[in-house]
């Protein structure tokens, strides 16, 4: 909620579930502190009239992923001082009554609504079910690109300027070019404009839509696909086997699985809430409201990646994963 200007400013506290690790470092820094007060306070430091709290540090210490035990105080003692000097602006910023801006109190309210509402559909999707061994297995025999016959791509792009009428004529020598090199040296020659790029990709690095079509792919082969502005070629230049046996590939689908289960259930629950609810649209708005209804349709948060409309693969789309994450 935000603060009535009018009254006095107490600690802000911090509610969270401490891990092993920020247990240690609650620790560590009530040992720097020394009495048994300054353990019961959980106070890290004090800034003028204010108490900076080893909760506030743990709880940035755990948006570190990765954070190592042994690197655990250094990285406390770094978010102390940001921590103070966060606080420093916070109070000059009421001395001069920042905090009653009205651009500021509408960021402030727009941030609790976005971490509110979030913090909802998590909630929501902690009541999926765990996937069965029998669905894994599934989605593994599914999916012999991704796993029994995964393999490490070197893909090359070109994406050409192009008329329509240019594109019967870029396709056959396309086609009649002995490798990648010979076509480019054809497009400098006729003054096209392209970008091209080149990535090593792993199966599941690519677009979940594109794997299945450029795992048919042999080396040496490319992919032509018109696009509004001209053509995209993806060439594959080389490429090695790198099988995943189902254990290895077992916590990845898992995950998967659960993501999208999740992404389902939002979504079927927020197309459930919005017909129970009475929702008028006004004035300017009214118009739109078909639009806005058909796009309550589409999942808030995907369970992976959009794949492009073309067999090929944007500059973009190249670097994104399936999402089994």
């Amino acid at each position: 909620m935000i603060r009535n200007p009018n009254t006095p400013r107490v600690a802000r506290p911090r509610a969270l579930l401490l891990s092993g690790l920020t247990l240690c470092c609650v620790a560590l820094l009530s040992a720097c502190g020394g009495g048994k007060g300054e353990q019961a306070s959980q106070t890290a430091a004090k800034v003028n009239r204010e108490e900076v709290t080893v909760h506030q540090i743990n709880y940035l210490l755990q948006r570190q992923p990765g954070l190592k035990p042994e690197n655990s105080e250094a990285a406390a003692r770094q978010v102390l001082e940001r921590l103070i000097e966060q606080e420093l602006a916070v109070q000059k910023a009421e001395d001069m009554k920042i905090d009653r801006d009205p651009r500021v109190l509408q960021q402030i309210e727009a941030t609790k609504r976005e971490i509110i509402a979030r913090a909802y559909l998590e909630r929501l999707g902690e009541s999926v079910s765990k996937p069965t061994p029998e669905e894994v297995s599934k989605y593994y025999n599914d999916k012999p690109a991704l796993f029994k016959e995964r393999r490490i791509y070197n893909l090359q792009e070109l994406n050409i300027e192009a008329k329509p009428e240019q594109l019967g004529e870029l396709r056959a020598k396309l086609a009649a070019a002995k490798n990648l090199g010979e076509f480019v040296d054809y497009l400098k020659a006729n003054d096209f404009r392209f970008q091209g790029n080149q990535a090593v990709r792993a199966a599941e690095q690519l677009p979940l839509a594109s794997v299945d079509a450029i795992a048919r792919m042999k080396d040496g082969d490319s992919v032509f696909s018109a696009l509004p502005a001209g053509v995209q070629v993806l060439y594959l230049a080389s490429s090695r086997a790198q099988p995943v046996d189902e254990t290895a590939a077992r916590p990845a689908i898992e995950q998967f699985l659960t993501n999208q289960r999740k992404a389902e259930l939002v979504q079927k629950t927020m197309k459930e809430m919005r017909a129970s609810a009475k929702i008028e649209y006004v004035g300017k708005f009214a118009a739109a409201a078909p639009a806005a209804a058909a796009a309550s349709a589409v999942p808030p948060a995907p369970a992976v990646p959009a794949a492009p409309a073309a067999s090929g693969l944007d500059a973009n789309a190249i670097s994104k994963g399936m999402g089994l994450k």
